[in-house]
């Protein structure tokens, strides 16, 4: 067995079957064998489309919009959209020439955090003209 389980769950009835028929007995196994395990619950992150669809919406942005006087790459952006979205703190650069963001991350986003940051970025495309290109969830 690998040393990770994970189990997408989204409704009682699914998540109770899971946990009897894999999770359980998996975990009994473990223990049994003089493991010691952690039992994790938490919200599922983010989708492959939603990052599809992200990456997209920061290309556009990147092509089409300057910020004060500079063009931005879509890793730029979605460092600032980030930052924007979960008010995050900022520190002094090593040498002191800049500031630096901390905690960006959007692999660990849930879906609904990654849904209210490309809200956020429809709503600053909108407001510039940005005109997004269509894209396939598929």
């Amino acid at each position: 067995m690998s040393e990770r389980l994970s189990l997408p769950m989204w409704e009682p009835v699914q998540a109770h079957k899971a946990l009897n028929a894999t999770i359980w007995p998996t975990l009994k196994a473990m223990l049994i064998a003089g493991h010691r395990m952690v039992v994790e619950v938490k919200p599922e992150t983010r989708s492959l489309a939603q990052n599809r669809r992200l990456w997209s919406m920061l290309t556009d942005i990147s092509e089409q919009v300057d910020w004060h006087g500079r063009k931005l790459t879509p890793e730029d952006w979605k460092h600032l959209f980030t930052a924007s979205l979960r008010k995050l703190d900022v520190v002094p650069n090593l040498d002191g020439s800049g500031f630096v963001a901390l905690g960006l991350s959007t692999s660990s986003m849930t879906k609904r955090e990654m849904s209210d940051m490309q809200t956020l970025m429809e709503a600053f495309g909108a407001e510039r003209g940005v005109m997004f290109r269509a894209w396939e969830e598929a």
